[in-house]
């Protein structure tokens, strides 16, 4: 199948027009113009690759933490379609007999390819920026402990978020390299300096960064400044209008640090507004927040990354070529996953339809329509 597109957006330049060739489910070939051939598809739109989400506890009214078998394709199925083709199931605290169940449930999905791999978001957090985090079940690193959940997954979870000021934090961190997982810094209350080690040590990454830290002054900076000025290290944002002021979101991809834009979304995530349970916390969710019943702290979100993305480009003012790096190449190469997050021959044919107003047209994963635009959208 030949698609030929007014715009498409590949290794981080656009081809007006260009043409991709798909066979099965991988990009064969790429190029700009015409193709040599007739296409069978001619699209009036842009094509980009699917988008990458890092950061999701669930959405469609399923959680990640659920014990419902069919939660993490219900999750995966609502997100794909807001463009969404990699995901990965993020996990709030729970008591770790139930995280290694949940991460012993989720592991074949990672491996059918259904999830892009697991992340643990807790239990080694500061208690005090807890987020939406049951702070009883906080704990310090155990390094069997953390050998119990990580074995639990055999090599699928990808991501761990960690307070590396807690005691015993930094040798956790090295423990979690060990095992192949990439260590974010997050719900912390790490000093500038301390978070500078953690990066030496090893730490790729910030969760969500500004939200869940030791907050920015004068005379201490503290970690989201130190992830920022860091050229190698990848920061997360919520660009949802509650979790960061645009002026926030223009400093971030104003950075050296590479932005990643994440959802950090929870089950409410298009579905109905109501009362939800994050892990062992019950939140409320009107006007498109979402809050802690006890205390009306922030309990992850409602968005979804189509709508990050417009957030992004029409209100915080980002370059809709940085912002589609935010969400394709970075996180893949965050997250080390190599067969996504461009489009490029030897990839898997993950790529969307946006129209001018960056809405979703169309959705294909792996070579398959998901969703397709109208017929004059071809």
């Amino acid at each position: 199948m030949i698609i030929e597109a007014a715009r498409i957006f590949s290794a981080g330049q656009w081809l007006e027009p260009g043409w991709i060739e798909i066979s099965g489910t991988l990009i064969q070939a790429i190029g700009r113009g015409k193709p040599a051939r007739e296409p069978d598809i001619r699209l009036e739109t842009a094509l980009v690759p699917g988008f990458i989400d890092a950061h999701v506890h669930g959405g469609g009214g399923y959680s990640f933490n659920d014990t419902d078998p069919d939660a993490a394709d219900r999750i995966a199925e609502t997100h794909l379609r807001h463009g969404t083709t990699s995901i990965m199931a993020s996990l709030v605290t729970a008591p770790l007999d139930q995280l290694e169940e949940h991460v012993r449930a989720l592991a074949p999905k990672v491996r059918n390819g259904v999830l892009a791999g697991i992340h643990l978001e807790g239990p080694w957090l500061s208690r005090s920026h807890q987020g939406a985090h049951a702070p009883q079940l906080l704990r310090t690193p155990d390094p069997h402990e953390i050998k119990q959940l990580l074995q639990a997954g055999a090599g699928t979870v990808r991501m761990v978020t960690l307070a590396p000021e807690l005691e015993g934090g930094l040798d956790a961190l090295r423990q979690i390299l060990d095992h192949g997982a990439i260590v974010a810094i997050g719900h912390t209350d790490a000093s500038y300096e301390q978070t500078q080690a953690a990066i030496r040590a090893g730490a790729t990454a910030g969760t969500h960064i500004f939200n869940g830290m030791r907050p920015v002054h004068h005379r201490q900076p503290g970690p989201a400044i130190a992830l920022l000025e860091d050229q190698e290290a990848f920061v997360e944002l919520i660009a949802d209008g509650v979790h960061l002021h645009p002026a926030m979101i223009r400093t971030i991809f104003n950075s050296p640090a590479k932005a990643v834009l994440v959802t950090d979304a929870m089950a409410a995530a298009a579905a109905p507004e109501g009362r939800y349970r994050l892990g062992h916390l019950d939140v409320d969710v009107h006007d498109g927040q979402a809050r802690l019943t006890s205390n009306g702290s922030i309990a992850g979100s409602t968005l979804t990354l189509d709508a990050a993305l417009r957030y992004a480009v029409q209100t915080a003012g980002v370059p809709l070529t940085e912002a589609l790096k935010a969400l394709t190449q970075h996180p893949a190469n965050m997250l080390g996953l190599t067969d996504v997050g461009s489009l490029q021959p030897g990839k898997r044919a993950d790529l969307l339809a946006l129209d001018p107003n960056l809405t979703v047209l169309a959705v294909m994963r792996a070579g398959q329509w998901i969703s397709r635009p109208s017929s004059s959208g071809f």
